[in-house]
C-alpha cells in the first residue's frame, strides 16, 4: 500500500516538476520546456496553445498543396462527360475545396482565423494513370502563413470527388496530399524539389 502511494504522488525534485502515476510515463518541466523550443504549439508546461503572433509585422504570405484521387475508368469518362448522377464532380469539387480552406481554423485547433486574399482550386485528369490531381492555391496578406489553408483546400476537393461519385466505386483511394511551396514569413522560401506537372 505504501509502495502504491509513492508511486502515485507529485514529486518536486531538483527545481522539475513532476507527474508520476503509477509505472506510467513521467511529464517533466524540462520536457516541457524542449517541447516548446522544438514546437510552437506547446507552452512551456507542455499544454497546447494557439501561438501569439501579435508582434509580427502582415506580409504577404502564399501556399499551394496538391494531392490526387485513384479512380476507375467509368468514373473518369464520367467526370470528363459531366455524366455523373450527382452532377458536375470538377465544379462542385472546386467550390467545396474554396470552402474548405476559408473554414481550417474550424476544423484545426489551433490555426489562426485569416482573411484570404485568393483562393483557386485547380484540377487535371490523367487518364492513362486514372488519376484526378487538384492543388489548391491561397494567399494572404496577414502574419502568419497559410500552409494549412491549402492543405485543408485541396484535401475537402479530394473527399468531395469521393463523395460524388462513390456510387459508382468506394475502391477510390485519396493520396500523396503535401505541400508543394510556400513563400513569406521568417521561414522564408519552400518549394518542393519534385513537382507535379498541372499538365501533361
Amino acid at each position: 500500500m505504501e509502495s502504491t502511494q509513492r508511486k502515485t504522488k507529485n514529486i518536486v525534485e531538483k527545481g522539475e516538476k513532476q507527474l508520476a502515476i503509477g509505472e506510467g510515463p513521467q511529464y517533466t518541466q524540462a520536457r516541457g520546456e524542449k517541447m516548446q523550443k522544438d514546437f510552437s504549439h506547446f507552452d512551456e508546461e507542455g499544454n497546447a496553445v494557439m501561438v501569439d503572433v501579435t508582434e509580427k509585422q502582415e506580409t504577404f504570405r502564399s501556399a499551394v498543396a496538391s494531392g490526387f484521387i485513384q479512380v476507375n475508368e467509368k468514373i473518369i469518362d464520367a467526370i470528363q462527360h459531366r455524366t455523373m448522377a450527382k452532377g458536375d464532380v470538377l465544379g462542385v469539387a472546386r467550390v467545396a475545396g474554396i470552402m474548405g480552406a476559408k473554414e481550417t481554423s474550424r476544423l484545426i485547433p489551433m490555426c489562426h482565423t485569416l482573411l484570404l486574399s485568393g483562393c483557386t482550386v485547380d484540377f487535371r485528369v490523367d487518364e492513362e494513370q486514372r488519376r484526378i490531381y487538384a492543388w489548391c492555391t491561397v494567399k494572404t496578406r496577414g502574419q502568419t502563413g497559410v500552409e494549412m489553408e491549402a492543405l485543408t483546400g485541396v484535401s475537402t476537393a479530394l473527399l468531395t470527388i469521393y463523395d460524388m461519385c462513390k456510387a459508382v466505386d468506394r475502391n477510390m483511394v485519396i493520396s500523396e496530399i503535401r505541400l508543394e511551396e510556400k513563400q513569406g514569413g521568417r521561414s522564408g522560401v519552400f518549394r518542393r524539389e519534385e513537382k507535379r506537372p498541372r499538365e501533361k
